[in-house]
């Protein structure tokens, strides 16, 4: 199993119900070897600050580990630590076609906005094709709109076994994430750094109080919807139903009650959290050992990338 995470900013809860949540439970299961890939390189397209980067890094590796990854059962490394991601993405570009490329949404978006379009933006598929397929990926636990990412690998693959005469690389499978959740922000869009509407996944109390008074309410009904949206990440809607009929039209209450129940949530990992990042040493060396496995793998496979396009 791989999943990759962009290190470009604070952690929020939507990063966790979003996504965290779901890989962290999946890696629980032994049904996978995890690797956890800190995807800088991807993050380059946006993240152009070297001391935000060494945090963002450091950050999320902490979060993964107190949101309860196992480093002795997992395999977490930098994309930077393994030059195959790279080597292999450039290979990929010789048999991959700018029609095939264009088709992709990251590209569509930005064209749509008429965005200057890096040449990271336009071949971002082809490095997450060469992350994907470098490890033999069984699966890729992705949300439904991520999908495109695992068939641009597995055709780019088809065509890698095509042109070369080989069977070198695997099709890998998407593993749609059920229930996916789309967080709801402070303002009731969707929770994203871009529209400052975020509750940051290791927020102190008073931090959590703040951004949780300051929730968008419509006055017009007996429930907050912003806030019931938010509740229903913690507790079911049975646990809810009480909750909110005893206090039905009283906001501040309901608010309340949010502040407490996402107080509850976080805190214990908000402790892992701060032993984790006042330990950097660990991290550094949870870090080395993952580039040295996850090296060891990418090794192996580009010895037969190498046998099959006759550069070796």
């Amino acid at each position: 199993m791989l999943s990759g995470i962009k290190p470009s900013g604070e952690l929020h809860i939507g990063n966790y119900f979003g996504a965290m949540k779901q890989i962290v439970e999946l890696a629980k299961t032994g049904e996978y070897t995890p690797f956890i890939m800190v995807a800088d390189y991807h993050a380059l397209n946006t993240m152009q600050d070297a001391e935000g980067m060494r945090t963002y890094t450091k950050e999320l590796v902490a979060a993964y580990l107190a949101a309860g990854l196992d480093a002795d059962d997992i395999i977490i490394f930098k994309q930077s630590d393994v030059p195959a991601h790279t080597e292999l993405a450039w290979i990929f570009d010789t048999i991959t076609t700018m029609p095939f490329l264009m088709r992709a949404h990251a590209f569509k978006d930005a064209e749509a906005k008429s965005k200057d379009i890096s040449v990271g933006t336009f071949n971002y598929p082809v490095l997450m094709a060469a992350d994907i397929l470098l490890y033999d990926t069984k699966v890729v636990p992705v949300g439904q709109d991520q999908k495109q990412h695992i068939e641009y690998a597995r055709d780019i693959a088809e065509k890698f076994n095509h042109v070369f005469k080989t069977d070198v690389f695997k099709l890998p499978e998407p593993r749609i994430l059920p229930e996916v959740a789309v967080v709801p922000g402070t303002d009731g869009q969707k929770m994203s750094k871009s529209y400052g509407n975020v509750i940051p996944l290791f927020a102190s109390r008073e931090e959590i109080t703040k951004r949780v008074m300051g929730i968008v309410t419509d006055s017009s009904g007996d429930r907050p919807e912003n806030v019931y949206a938010m509740h229903k990440l913690l507790k079911s809607e049975e646990e809810l139903a009480p909750l909110y009929a005893e206090h039905a039209g009283k906001y501040k209450a309901l608010k309340e009650a949010l502040i407490e129940d996402l107080e509850a949530f976080i805190a214990p990992m908000r402790t892992k959290y701060d032993s984790y990042m006042a330990n950097p040493d660990l991290i550094a060396q949870v870090l080395a050992k993952g580039k040295e496995r996850a090296r060891a793998v990418t090794e192996a496979k580009m010895v037969q990338v190498k046998t099959a396009i006759g550069v070796n």
